[in-house]
């Protein structure tokens, strides 16, 4: 009797602890989730903010790009205009060494 007396208690403590353990389990799970809010919510604070960084980031990047490509386009008009005047400088030259040829040409040819 003493036996089964002893294995009765057992089982009831057993039953007892089990139950202890889920409404621990339960609680703890409960907790969680109430220290997770804060955190959570601090997250997708900063979640947004970085995301709005990340959106100013980008607009600058564009905003930079669009520079580049305006400074590259006046860069090249300005190559093309240099290039341009280099070769009306060069004919300008010719024109005036051609000038200066006919012109040396007929003093030769005037009588002293």
């Amino acid at each position: 009797e003493l036996w089964v007396s002893l294995e009765e208690h057992q089982d009831a403590l057993e039953l007892i602890m089990s139950k202890y353990r889920k409404q621990m389990l339960q609680l703890l799970e409960g907790r969680k989730r109430e220290e997770a809010e804060p955190v959570l919510k601090v997250h997708q604070a900063n979640s947004g903010e970085i995301e709005s960084q990340i959106d100013r980031i980008c607009e600058m990047g564009e905003v930079m790009r669009k520079a580049v490509q305006v400074d590259d386009e006046q860069f090249f008009k300005v190559q093309e205009k240099l290039a341009q005047l280099e070769l009306e400088n060069k004919e300008l030259r010719e024109l005036l060494s051609i000038s200066r040829e006919s012109f040396e040409v007929g003093r030769e040819d005037l009588p002293d």
